[in-house]
């Protein structure tokens, strides 16, 4: 049986039993926030014809495309009966949100040879895996050093370009002498005041604390 965070690795499609219209419960936050990460989410629930922008059906069995994982949003006494319904369906797992668990679900999940997981959050194991569609995990932009380029003949502020090498190769133009003046060296070379790996968060904040002295002078 595979673990949690290799079922949601290699999910594509997830039907979503008990889906809510309500933006407030988990029902509608946690299957959203796996929509905005790439996974197809196609509710469940009798009684919305929409939700997060998909066509809501009414049973399992109502869904006309292949489905990988049933996570499930709906009381314990429940859960075996959905299971019957995940394995009639074709579904590869069936995934139980927290304060949910059913032996006997267990067992009929286990018998179906289905993928099994219970009383767990996949939005959590989603975040705490940092994981998109897929199984990837994104790899944070990472800026190597800052370099001026060559002043050009027509450039009054000369010092107000830079090029931001990325790991990688590639290059970006950014303005930083008016949000930043704290990264402008006084000669036209490699910038010795600033560290030599950035990220985006490095830069956000740090631009954040100038504008907020700015602002108090």
């Amino acid at each position: 049986m595979r673990t949690a965070r290799e079922i949601l690795a290699r999910a594509r499609t997830i039907a979503v039993v008990g889906a809510s219209r309500d933006p407030l419960k988990p029902a509608h936050w946690v299957p959203k926030t796996l929509q905005e990460q790439g996974w197809r989410i196609v509710p469940v629930n009798p009684f919305a014809s929409e939700v997060l922008g998909e066509r809501a059906y009414a049973r399992l069995a109502d869904i006309p495309e292949p489905v990988d994982v049933v996570n499930v949003f709906r009381p314990a006494r429940e859960a075996p009966e959905l299971v019957r319904q995940a394995a009639a369906a074709g579904a590869r797992a069936v995934w139980l949100q927290p304060g949910i668990a059913s032996a006997a679900a267990r067992r009929l999940a286990h018998d179906a040879g289905l993928d099994y997981v219970e009383d767990c959050c996949i939005g959590a194991q989603r975040a705490l895996a940092q994981m998109v569609a897929g199984g990837a995990t994104p790899r944070p932009v990472v800026y190597r050093g800052l370099y001026p380029p060559q002043p050009q003949p027509d450039d009054r502020a000369p010092n107000q370009h830079f090029r931001i090498v990325v790991a990688g190769g590639t290059q970006r133009a950014v303005r930083l002498s008016a949000a930043a003046p704290w990264c402008v060296p006084s000669h036209r070379a490699s910038c010795r005041s600033a560290p030599t790996t950035w990220t985006d968060g490095h830069v956000e904040a740090r631009m954040r604390r100038v504008r907020s002295r700015r602002a108090g002078s």
